[in-house]
């Protein structure tokens, strides 16, 4: 195991900028540093890894296959060493100035953050919320538990961290009200089978309680236009001979302005459970503490 003590901890935010701007003069701005300071400081990180790390291809710099592999590393260990300093053993929401960062899917946020944003106010104005979407390639690994306070993420996606249920919705097929395929409000299972789809999707490895159903039946989204969050569905289907389906909020709030309605299918109800995910090493944080607390009751209104 390495020494910690011989090495120089203030290397990691210097490898951190050059991992992430992978150019030095940017990387000493991330960092209030020197171009040369930070050639230095690089020289020595070559040496630490016996590695080159960042290499000139043509007029750019690239990283190096081991600098790759540090990249998500050094990012959970800045990570890890703010949350260290930020940490306190109180957390007073009348008094506090924190920023919290969440992760969510456009539906989540969509029902969530007015009413999350009105009940922090009233008890902690000076605390701020940053939202951001769930990662493009829907991977959600521990790393990414530790770059954001929580994400918010349907329950069972696999996500190793804590987690607790905040509300629930199921899903509906939506059409067009003049789709050549409805009779008397209804798909059949071949009709869906021939149909073109509005299919959402968050990444390759992701599937959707709906993808699963979909398959179980036999149903191939053939020919589908992908889509990333669910509020643009309603759009895609309008006025088109394509279904979709959503969580039954956002059919219901979209169907009569874009001349939709919900389609019987024979296919098993599906349910979707929207849960708060954090890192274990934050369980005893009493500010994320805190901020669990507020979904969770920003929740029971929301399923009210």
């Amino acid at each position: 195991m390495t020494d910690l003590r011989r090495i120089d901890i203030n290397l990691i935010a210097v490898l951190d900028a050059i991992l992430t701007e992978m150019n030095l003069t940017r990387a000493g701005e991330m960092v209030g540093m020197t171009q040369p300071a930070v050639s230095g400081a690089l020289a020595r990180l070559r040496q630490q890894y016996d590695d080159p790390l960042l290499v000139r291809v043509g007029r750019n710099f690239v990283l190096t296959e081991k600098a790759q592999t540090l990249k998500p590393l050094v990012a959970e260990a800045m990570t890890e060493i703010a949350r260290t300093f930020e940490i306190m053993p109180n957390f007073e929401p009348a008094e506090s100035t924190r920023t919290f960062s969440i992760a969510a899917s456009d539906y989540a946020m969509a029902q969530m953050t007015s009413t999350l944003l009105s009940l922090i106010k009233d008890v902690a104005p000076n605390v701020h919320v940053d939202f951001t979407e769930l990662p493009s390639d829907g991977s959600l690994s521990a790393v990414d538990l530790l770059r954001r306070d929580v994400i918010i993420a349907a329950d069972g996606v696999g996500i190793a961290g804590k987690h607790k249920a905040l509300f629930s919705d199921k899903f509906v097929c939506i059409a067009s009200a003049n789709n050549k395929w409805l009779k008397n409000g209804e798909f059949t299972i071949e009709d869906l089978k021939e149909t073109r789809m509005a299919k959402v999707t968050f990444g390759d490895r992701v599937s959707t309680p709906v993808d699963k159903v979909l398959s179980q039946a036999g149903i191939t989204a053939h020919d589908a236009v992908l889509l990333r969050g669910f509020l643009s569905v309603p759009f895609a289907v309008s006025n088109t001979e394509m279904v979709g389906f959503v969580p039954e909020r956002v059919a219901t709030q979209y169907a009569k302005d874009l001349g939709l309605v919900i389609a019987k299918t024979p296919l098993p109800a599906v349910t979707l459970i929207e849960a708060v995910h954090w890192h274990p090493s934050k369980n005893d944080d009493p500010a994320i503490k805190w901020l669990v607390s507020m979904l969770l009751k920003t929740s029971e209104i929301v399923d009210n």
